[in-house]
């Protein structure tokens, strides 16, 4: 997922599990700073 972009975000560096998902560090290129991204699971559906 290194390189990949979620519209304005661009995935830095995975930080490990976040519970329910995948965490990961991102880089905002609006505002070029840093930030978080938790990715949920797919194909889970109720």
């Amino acid at each position: 997922m290194i390189g990949t972009r979620l519209g304005p975000y661009e995935i830095v560096a995975p930080t490990g599990p976040g519970g329910t998902g995948e965490m990961y560090r991102a880089r905002d290129t609006r505002l070029g700073r840093e930030v978080a991204i938790k990715v949920g699971p797919s194909g889970h559906h109720r």
